[in-house]
C-alpha cells in the first residue's frame, strides 16, 4: 500500500488518509456548497496535494458523492425492535429524523450545482449513495413479515417505502426534524391502514 505525505510532513496511508480527505471534502461542501467546493481547497484543508485527491476521485461529482456517503456511514442507525411493526416504525422515524435532518438540509441547500452539472435528480443521487431502499426498512419489514403483521408479496413496495418517503419530503420541506404528530399520523393514520387494506383484500 503506498504512503503519501501531507503538507505537515506526517505520513498517512490507506483508510486514515482517505478519511481525512473525505472529512475535508464534507466540511468544504457544508460551508461553501457544491459550487464553492474546489480540489485545491479540499487538499489544503486535508494538508495534502491535488494529485492525491485526483488519484482517488477523478472529478468533483465523484468526490462529492463519496464525501456524502462517508458522512452518512459515520452515523449508522440500528433498526429498533419494539416487537410490533408500528412501534418499530415510530421509533425508527424518530431516530432517522434526528440523525438525517442535517443531511436533508445540506442536500436541498448546497447541492443544486451537482444536480445541474451532473444532470442528476435528488432521487438519482440518493440511489447512487444508498440504493433504492434502506437497510433499516428492510430489517423492520422482514421482522414484521416473520410475525405475520405484513405480507411483503401483497403490500406494494410503494406502500412499504411510504413512511420514509414522507419523512424525507417533510425534512426537505421544513429543514427541521419531524414532529411526534407527523410520525403518529404517518404510521397510524396512513401506513398501517394501507397495510391492513392490502392484507384484507388478499385474504378476502
Amino acid at each position: 500500500m503506498d504512503l503519501e505525505t501531507d503538507a505537515s510532513n506526517t505520513r498517512r496511508r490507506g483508510a486514515e488518509l482517505e478519511d481525512a480527505l473525505l472529512d475535508a471534502a464534507w466540511s468544504e461542501l457544508t460551508e461553501k456548497g457544491h459550487a464553492g467546493l474546489t480540489f485545491d481547497a479540499v487538499a489544503e484543508r486535508a494538508r495534502t496535494s491535488r494529485p492525491v485527491l485526483y488519484r482517488r476521485w477523478p472529478d468533483k461529482e465523484t468526490l462529492v458523492l463519496a464525501a456524502i456517503r462517508h458522512h452518512y456511514d459515520t452515523e449508522p442507525i440500528d433498526p429498533p425492535d419494539t416487537g410490533t411493526l408500528a412501534g418499530d416504525l415510530r421509533e425508527l422515524l424518530r431516530i432517522a429524523s434526528e440523525r438525517r435532518v442535517e443531511m436533508a438540509v445540506m442536500l436541498s441547500a448546497q447541492l443544486a450545482g451537482l444536480f445541474s452539472e451532473a444532470g442528476m435528480s435528488l432521487a438519482e443521487v440518493r440511489g447512487r449513495l444508498i440504493g433504492q431502499g434502506t437497510v433499516w426498512n428492510s430489517v423492520i419489514l422482514a421482522r414484521a413479515a416473520a410475525r405475520g403483521e405484513i405480507d411483503l408479496d401483497v403490500v406494494p413496495e410503494r406502500v412499504q417505502n411510504l413512511p420514509f418517503d414522507l419523512m424525507r419530503h417533510e425534512l426537505l420541506m421544513t429543514n427541521a426534524k419531524v414532529s411526534d404528530e407527523f410520525i403518529d399520523s404517518t404510521v397510524d393514520g396512513i401506513f398501517m391502514p394501507l397495510v391492513q387494506h392490502y392484507m384484507g383484500r388478499s385474504s378476502g
